[in-house]
C-alpha cells in the first residue's frame, strides 16, 4: 500500500500493518466517522496534487490540451497506482 495512503489512514484513526487494517479505538470497527475522515483527508490530498500540478504547468508555461487527463496521471503517480 502507498506510503500517502497508509499516513492518511492513520490520521483517520485507521491503523495499517502489511495487509491488516486495525482500528485505534476499541471495538474495531470501521465506524461512519472513520471512513468520513479518510474520504475527506482523501478528497483533500487529491485536491493538492491537483493544485500543485497546475501550479508547474503554469510556472513552465504549459498549456494543457486535457488538463483533467493530466490531473488524472499526477494522481496516479502521487499515489503509485499501476
Amino acid at each position: 500500500m502507498n506510503e500517502r495512503i497508509i499516513e492518511l489512514a492513520e490520521q483517520a484513526g485507521i491503523a495499517v500493518w502489511g495487509d491488516a487494517v486495525y482500528m485505534y479505538h476499541p471495538g474495531n470497527t470501521l465506524d461512519s466517522t472513520v471512513m468520513t475522515k479518510f474520504a475527506e483527508l482523501i478528497v483533500r490530498e487529491c485536491a493538492r496534487v491537483a493544485i500543485k500540478k497546475q501550479t508547474e504547468n503554469d510556472m513552465d508555461n504549459i498549456v494543457s490540451k486535457n488538463p483533467a487527463k493530466d490531473f488524472a496521471y499526477a494522481l496516479i503517480d502521487h499515489f503509485e497506482i499501476k
